[in-house]
């Protein structure tokens, strides 16, 4: 099979097509003919040499993929509801940048009704963590307040879409204007120029001082004491990623007093029951919202597998707004 690698640690220019003996699903797995590979900021970390490959998964990049299912364990298939030829999304622990990839039977989803498997392919990852850290960890509730930092990404697009359909109010913060403009056309009730405005005095002020409940956090670093500013009594702090540093100087007093709550996760090293309870989780809350459209694909551009690098590229630019696809 055709597939990317990662020739070294280094830039995207590292990213070279190569050729790869077809994988082999095992017990409670299926083999997926790639249609399309989502991009994602883990693929950048792990083509840096930041985000370590779990044992026995496979080194090729790549955590989503959509297409069809063109072998795989028989039983496993049979009690998903799952058989050869049905096209479906999965959330995978790599090997997603190729023409082939297995995927374990419980982190595969079906392509929603009326969905193209394109549109798919951008599903899994920010769903899966979005679902886990907002709704789960976060216990986000309708009429709470959530603050989605880095509104545009393609975690940010999909939390502020699934907050508004679960009814919650919506406070984004993105790196202009225009990207702001993008937050409100999503759904979002506000959006905040990071660059132009402090989000946590904000934050404050569009909640009449109260506050937001949860915080899904990409930065971490300085902005942890800042949103612990503008958490509302009893909020929680969700943290996803350390783009901004693993350290952070945090008023414990406050903390106590306020009752608030720092969580955090990572999702790639969690095993497939757990993934497995978050798909379930996700058919039944939120595929027939995907179904009806309520909740859109928001795709910025779609590469050809041998345009790996550029796809790299311009997401480390952060000039994209929503997924970054390869198509094969």
């Amino acid at each position: 099979m055709r597939a990317i690698e990662i020739t070294q640690y280094g830039g995207p220019e590292v990213l070279r097509p190569c050729e790869r003996p077809d994988p082999a699903p095992g017990a409670g797995e299926v083999l997926i003919r790639v249609r399309a590979s989502g991009v994602n900021r883990p693929d950048v970390l792990q083509r840096k040499g930041h985000y370590p490959v779990p044992p026995g998964a496979s080194d090729i990049p790549g955590l989503e993929v959509a297409g069809e299912i063109v072998a795989g364990d028989a039983a496993a298939m049979a009690e998903a509801g799952f058989k050869l030829g049905d096209r479906v999304c999965a959330l995978v622990q790599g090997g997603g940048y190729a023409q082939l990839c297995v995927a374990p039977v419980g982190q595969c989803l079906p392509v929603p009704a009326g969905w193209t498997d394109v549109e798919a392919a951008g599903l899994p990852e920010t769903f899966f963590t979005v679902w886990s850290n907002v709704f789960d960890r976060g216990r986000l509730q309708p009429d709470e307040t959530l603050l989605v930092q880095g509104g545009t990404s393609g975690i940010g697009v999909t939390a502020i879409q699934l907050a508004k359909a679960f009814g919650a109010t919506v406070i984004a913060t993105a790196g202009s204007d225009e990207k702001c403009s993008a937050c409100l056309k999503l759904g979002a009730d506000h959006a905040i120029n990071y660059r132009t405005q402090d989000f946590s005095a904000e934050t404050r002020r569009l909640t009449a001082e109260r506050g937001a409940d949860v915080i899904l956090d990409m930065v971490a670093g300085p902005y942890v004491p800042r949103e612990l500013e503008c958490l509302a009594d009893d909020g929680r702090l969700v943290i996803i990623a350390l783009q901004g540093g693993a350290r952070a100087e945090v008023d414990l007093a406050s903390l106590m007093r306020r009752r608030l709550t720092i969580t955090g996760s990572t999702l790639r090293p969690r095993p497939v029951a757990f993934k497995q309870a978050i798909a379930r989780a996700l058919r039944e809350r939120v595929w027939p919202l995907l179904e009806a459209r309520r909740v859109q694909p928001v795709i910025f551009r779609t590469f050809k597998p041998e345009e790996a690098a550029q796809a790299h590229a311009l997401m480390e630019s952060n000039q994209h707004i929503g997924k970054l696809l390869l198509v094969w």
